[in-house]
């Protein structure tokens, strides 16, 4: 019952599939099993979670990529069902009323694009202006998915404070970066044309991070949800109560400031 109550913890929207527990699978692959047990130095009573694959006909980077993602997608979900489902056996998150409750967690090497299917290029996992890794930078045309940007989070037991980046200061990385997004030298000229000539001028190196300061109050509060420290929250349907908004929009605002409605 056990084994099938863990079954639920593997998420099918994350793209992977459950293939079975390690017992099943040395009935039919005792040679490989043993192997992995071997490399992976397994013992008893521990869960060991294999996650791979991919299309065996596709090679390409693309693909690679995407089965990359489902395997960070799938690890990731895992990690946190398996916290919350252990955690008052193994006394995890338990508050002693010491420094160590707080225990932070630098997020750091994110991907610098990530690949959109509909429309069939890569787009900027954050921004096109967050600096990749110097190491990458030969990745940017070759291998777009593999090239990690310069972009850092701050993680406070579990909640984000904060999120920064290291941005670009060179002209012609940031064109890489444009053309890395499928756009012409013209129209990164057309729209970015003012700041890539900034560029030209010899733009210092530069970052930043930026905390939120309602999360840090949350956790020295100990509360639960941030509507429990800020003066004026928002309903889940985000309704401000106190000036009741969002209200309706007149069509001369709307046309004030050339937006149109499609229903």
């Amino acid at each position: 019952k056990e084994r099938d109550d863990n079954k639920q913890l593997f998420s099918p929207k994350s793209g992977a599939k459950l293939i079975d527990d390690l017992k099943r699978l040395e009935k039919s692959f005792p040679e490989a099993v043993s192997k992995l047990r071997e490399l992976s130095k397994v013992e008893a009573e521990d869960l060991l979670v294999l996650i791979a694959g991919g299309p065996a006909d596709d090679n390409s980077p693309i693909a690679m990529r995407k089965a990359a993602e489902a395997v960070y997608t799938s690890a990731g979900a895992l990690r946190l069902a398996l916290a919350q489902k252990y955690k008052e056996k193994h006394g995890a998150f338990k508050k002693a009323g010491t420094a160590d409750d707080y225990r932070f967690l630098w997020v750091t090497d994110f991907p610098m694009f990530e690949y959109d299917d509909k429309e069939g290029r890569w787009n900027a996992a954050h921004h096109p202006f967050t600096s990749p890794h110097e190491e990458d930078f030969g990745k940017l045309m070759s291998d777009p998915g593999a090239v990690r940007s310069l972009a850092y989070d701050v993680v406070l037991n579990g909640t984000e404070l904060g999120s920064g980046s290291i941005r670009i200061h060179r002209q012609d990385i940031q064109q890489q970066i444009f053309n890395a997004l499928g756009m012409s030298v013209e129209e990164a000229r057309s729209r970015f044309g003012f700041f890539l000539e900034a560029l030209e001028y010899g733009t210092p190196p530069h970052g930043g991070i930026a905390l939120g300061l309602d999360r840090i109050v949350m956790i020295l509060a100990g509360a639960e949800s941030l509507r429990e420290v800020i003066p004026f929250p928002k309903t889940a349907k985000a309704v401000d109560l106190m000036v009741d908004a969002p209200t309706p929009v007149s069509p001369a605002q709307l046309k004030e400031l050339g937006i149109s409605v499609k229903t």
